[in-house]
């Protein structure tokens, strides 16, 4: 994780925004901050640590990967068993006013709010694959946050409804039954591989092959269950490869050579099509803000 975007703990709990706040913290000890409430809504997305969340007069052990939502008016607090491990989380508040807009654009994004509130479940848990989609959106919000570029605002206000539809999505998805029929499982086992083959080729002929299934099969289950063409969902996991190898200081033609990408070309038009720029001004932005 970044540096540049963790912000020392403080045990303020009111809002200095009138909308929502985001913040990633990285702590082995907190101030003495006793179970408090506040008039907003508090998202805590946990990445690591031995903690217990106190929630009323309930104690919940937290996991990495898990989201809990605190709604407003309830009493809660962070309690750390252990400081062998740093207790790393983001925290996102976002008003109730805020919430009362986005509903006026549609009941999809209140979900989660009325199902915590009505149903006493604070805690949803999440695989590796969903709590990374997750971690990417906050992520790209405190960038933005802390960037000063054109349409900042509008940009960061687009990432936030963004991130609030996918947590809405994800609470829906979990307590909606579902079958676990062969074609999701499937999709399971496909994002699996994908994820751990990424510099290999990955065709659709060789999936295929892979699976025993025919590759038309293979791209309805994908596109079903993910919203993305297989083709799509490759190319964005290999361009976040890229790009996370470039800002590490690899050369742009060993990264795009090392994450499967055939040609400079392809990448190219790729990375531009993504990102809004070129990967060699994405480089040279970073050197010359690294410089700075």
């Amino acid at each position: 994780m970044r540096k540049k975007l963790q912000t020392a703990f403080q045990p303020r709990q009111y809002m200095l925004s009138k909308d929502f706040e985001l913040y990633y913290y990285e702590d082995r000890a907190l101030p003495n901050v006793d179970i408090h409430t506040h008039d907003y809504y508090e998202f805590c997305f946990f990445l690591e640590g031995d903690i217990v969340m106190q929630v009323g007069k309930e104690e919940y052990t937290i996991l990495s990967g898990d989201i809990m939502l605190i709604p407003p008016h309830l009493p809660h607090r962070s309690i750390i068993k252990s400081h062998e491990k740093p207790y790393r989380r983001f925290v996102f508040w976002i008003s109730q006013d805020y919430c009362n807009h986005l509903l006026q654009s549609s009941p999809d994004y209140a979900y989660i709010m009325q199902y915590t509130e009505t149903e006493k479940c604070y805690i949803f848990h999440t695989d590796q694959m969903q709590f990374h989609s997750v971690q990417s959106k906050l992520l790209r919000i405190l960038e933005e946050m802390h960037a000063k570029k054109f349409g900042r605002d509008a940009q960061i206000s687009i990432c936030i409804n963004d991130l609030i539809l996918c947590m809405n999505r994800l609470a829906y998805e979990q307590n909606t039954p579902k079958r676990k029929n062969s074609e999701y499982v499937l999709y399971q086992q496909l994002a699996e591989y994908i994820e751990d083959h990424l510099d290999e080729n990955l065709s659709l002929d060789k999936l295929a092959k892979k699976f025993f299934v025919s590759k038309y099969h293979i791209a309805h289950v994908f596109k079903d269950n993910y919203g993305l063409s297989i083709h799509q969902y490759i190319t964005k996991k290999r361009l976040d490869l890229c790009k996370d190898a470039i800002s590490g200081k690899m050369s742009i033609t060993e990264a795009y050579q090392l994450f499967g990408f055939g040609d400079y070309s392809s990448f190219y038009r790729a990375f531009k099509k993504e990102y809004g720029i070129s990967p060699k001004d994405y480089q040279d932005m970073l050197f010359f803000t690294g410089s700075n």
